[in-house]
């Protein structure tokens, strides 16, 4: 291996994680974050920090207070230095505070000395204003340490090389200078200072307003790191301001496209310059709280959202407008101005062009109007423009979200709410990304609620897929008809039966297929894979939701397709659930890309909650330790009948005419179906486990195996003898003989076949036909969990598929 691939190989296991300086503004807010870390449990990470609380600004005001004289600039200093030495004490034991104290001395004499020039330039400045984040990434860095991390400090300046105004990265020098730090550091966390860089004369320069967000993404891309988490106060990006509107809602989810336009606009939770670096690389971008780690996150997509329309209702309460004449070459001139100011890193919020006034507005943040107005008018000569001026008191209220400008519902409700306010001007972005209207200043809460309530609040349109027109199908279309209206009601849902299919083919309309029209007039057309998937790719609903109620593995194969169409899917088909791990893995990483879900609680024991059970143990902290159980009523009702008194094959000629068992009564007696639940249930319990690992025993004779079904009715007392054999080995010992399927998690071993149980066992009193489970974790060990009732039958499955759907649609 080359040194080269040995750095990759390195570097690609080092994830990147930023605290802000609220998360590092006080002890508790240390010890906190010290906690995350170590929960993450990356012993190589890479800990990108901001300056403690205020510490930035504090420096910029004593640089401020020197360079006027003022005498207040020692009492300032004498107040960073007593915030800073209260930190180390109140963080650190005694023995490890003595030597930060030390240094921290040593820095303040240092700021001293420095300030005692006659003027400071701007490189001194940036050094004075770099001590801020250098006093966190030691304080954090010796807190690892006393807690028994190993963890050291890098300053940025060591590898960050910057030059230019404003700064530009010299890519392959920092990259280089990087690589070998983190080969010499391979096995300890290093808790690095955001905001600063370095030139290559080995001055200090600075990355500028919010550099700390800019430095972890931009040394995740340095160190081809693959995720970067950004912690601050709060869990990520909301549908709007939670505090200014309560019924916000966290996005687990948002494209980088929305994410930049949301920056662009002057969002306070990302920076446009943070996702520079990860448009350029492969990392994954994560915004988290670090107050609350478990209240969700918002991760950053590269790939667009399924759904287009707005997405988040955001605003900037102060914005100021910059105004200017241009009286010839209007649009080539406009278009200049825009590249000249976007080159300056000054893309405007919003502009205005008003050709017939020769007039063009542009809005900025305060900051941002301060500089961009002083840049332009030293251009104004050569810009060839005039009349330059700036008018204050506006604010902006903006809709953003992939595609939202071609949405016309949404954009009519925007226009409305906004005729009714001082509005100065609306634009739509020309990327389709966001709708923006600038106003005269106001109190922006009750519009902000207003928007947020008609654009978020209506109903969702679903649009639903059935597939299998069987009895189950049947039976769920009568109750889907029966709880329509109550399930939109309580969900505030729009539910449309968007297509329906079956062996023959299948109906599609937008406008919605009635229940009778599916079950009494059904006309399919010839249906071609995955063609007609392409035809639905403009479907119009917000979400869209497969049923599946058929046993067809053609259909099964076809999920991937389903799942690239950001379609949901809810099955009573366990073949997807129970597919080998080839197949199984793929499917299950689609639909975490895809952010698709895939319920399949009727897959096993009908409506029995067995699988929803186990993920509620799981919530709750136990560990599934085995699985056991009766799964297939078919077998329950042949075992629980099965005594001796009449032979086991009149039983299944019995259970065969009552409806009891398949078509062919092999296909429960050979145990595959069982197989299928044992594997599902596993997977739900988090263990991978191949359904080939299964050892199954065929209740079938292998002298029956290949007959057709009339000679195999033919020749069914050839299942006697074996039985017989069972039984009497079980009347032996007291037992009873049950057909039962076990999965140990401690050994990962699984099997299905005939047991012989005690007579006082679960298993052995159990209604004809009913299914039981027996689940034990941690804590249900001696006395397991055991759930039983029915499980089959159309009714109960169709209520099992009804009870997905309600729990897929809270959760969309």
């Amino acid at each position: 291996m080359t040194q080269h691939s040995q750095n990759e190989a390195l570097n690609t296991q080092r994830a990147v994680h930023k605290f802000g300086g609220s998360s590092l503004a006080d002890a508790a807010g240390l010890l906190r974050v010290a906690d995350i870390i170590r929960n993450e449990g990356q012993a190589d990470a890479l800990i990108v920090v901001s300056a403690s609380g205020k510490t930035t600004n504090r420096l910029i005001e004593l640089l401020n207070l020197f360079d006027s004289g003022d005498s207040a600039a020692a009492t300032t200093l004498e107040g960073i230095y007593s915030y800073q030495q209260a930190l180390i004490a109140n963080t650190l034991p005694e023995t490890e505070a003595e030597l930060l104290q030390a240094l921290l001395d040593t820095d303040i004499n240092t700021i001293a000395h420095v300030l005692e020039s006659q003027r400071l330039d701007d490189y001194q400045r940036n050094f004075i204003q770099a001590f801020g984040e250098q006093w966190s990434a030691r304080l954090l860095s010796a807190l690892l340490c006393s807690q028994g991390v190993a963890a050291a400090t890098l300053d940025a300046r060591d590898f960050l090389r910057v030059s230019g105004s404003p700064v530009q990265v010299d890519d392959a020098a920092s990259r280089q200078l990087l690589a070998t730090i983190l080969n010499e550091q391979s096995e300890r966390i290093l808790v690095v200072t955001g905001f600063i860089a370095g030139d290559h004369q080995g001055r200090t320069r600075l990355l500028g307003r919010n550099g700390s967000d800019f430095s972890a993404t931009l040394l995740a891309a340095l160190a081809d790191s693959s995720h970067t988490t950004i912690w601050s106060d709060v869990s990520g990006v909301f549908s709007a301001d939670p505090r200014r509107v309560s019924e916000a809602q966290l996005l687990p989810r948002l494209s980088l496209a929305e994410a930049a336009e949301l920056a662009r606009l002057g969002s306070s939770v990302l920076h446009s310059r943070t996702l520079g670096p990860v448009a350029e690389s492969r990392q994954q971008l994560m915004l988290r709280s670090s107050y609350h780690p478990g209240d969700g996150h918002t991760r950053i997509l590269r790939h667009d959202p399924r759904d287009p329309g707005a997405r988040i209702v955001t605003s900037v309460d102060d914005v100021i407008l910059i105004e200017m004449n241009i009286s010839d070459r209007y649009q080539e001139r406009v278009n200049a101005l825009t590249d000249w100011l976007t080159r300056r890193e000054l893309v405007p919020l919003a502009c205005k062009r008003r050709p017939e006034r020769k007039l063009w507005q542009i809005a900025f943040t305060p900051e941002q109007a301060q500089q961009a107005f002083s840049l332009l008018r030293d251009h104004q000569p050569a810009g060839g423009f005039e009349d330059l001026q700036q008018r204050e008191g506006f604010s902006l209220v903006a809709l953003v979200g992939k595609g939202v400008t071609a949405q016309p519902e949404q954009c009519l409700h925007f226009y409305h709410a906004l005729n009714e306010q001082p509005l100065e001007f609306i634009q739509p972005a020309k990327n389709g990304l966001s709708l923006v209207s600038v106003v005269r200043k106001m109190v922006l809460e009750p519009l902000l609620l207003r928007l947020h309530n008609s654009l978020f609040s209506r109903p969702k349109r679903i649009g639903l897929i059935l597939f299998g027109r069987g009895n189950i199908g049947q039976a769920w279309l009568k109750l889907y008809q029966a709880q329509q209206a109550e399930l939109e009601q309580q969900l505030n849902v729009q539910l449309t039966l968007f297509g329906a299919f079956n062996s023959q083919g299948g109906m599609l309309s937008s406008q919605g297929l009635t229940v009778d029209q599916v079950l009494n007039d059904f006309q399919p057309e010839p249906v071609a894979w995955p063609h007609w998937l392409e035809e639905v790719a403009e479907h119009g609903f917000d979400q869209l939701i497969a049923l599946d109620f058929t046993a067809s593995s053609a259909l099964v194969t076809h999920y991937p397709a389903l799942v690239a169409q950001r379609i949901h899917l809810i099955a009573a088909n366990k073949l997807a659930g129970a597919a080998p791990q080839a197949m199984y893995l793929p499917l299950k990483q689609s639909l975490l890309e895809h952010n698709v879900q895939f319920l399949s609680n009727a897959t096993v024991g009908a409506g029995l909650p067995v699988q929803s059970s186990i993920k509620q143990l799981q919530h709750s902290g136990e560990m599934v330790r085995s699985i056991s159980g009766i799964f297939s009523g078919t077998l329950s009702w042949l075992f629980q009948y099965f005594d001796g008194s009449e032979p086991f094959s009149e039983l299944v000629l019995q259970a065969w005419q009552q409806g009891l068992t398949e078509p062919d009564p092999r296909e429960d007696l050979n145990g595959q179906d069982v197989q299928r639940k044992l594997v599902i249930l596993a997977r739900e319990a988090g263990f991978d486990i191949d359904p080939a690992k299964v050892k199954v025993q065929n209740l079938v004779p292998e002298s029956l195996l290949s007959l057709d079904k009339e000679a195999f009715f033919d020749r069914l007392n050839e299942l006697d003898g074996f039985m017989v054999d069972e039984l009497a080995k079980a009347e032996e010992v007291e037992g009873v003989l049950r057909h039962v399927a076990r999965f140990d998690g401690a050994t990962g071993k699984a099997e299905v076949g005939l047991e012989v149980v005690s007579r006082d066992h679960a298993f052995a009193h159990v209604r004809p036909g009913d299914n039981v489970f027996a689940i034990e974790t941690t804590h249900y060990r001696q006395n397991p969990l055991v759930i039983q009732g029915p499980g089959a039958g159309r009714e109960v499955t169709a209520g099992a598929m009804q009870a997905d759907l309600w729990q897929l649609l809270e959760k969309l």
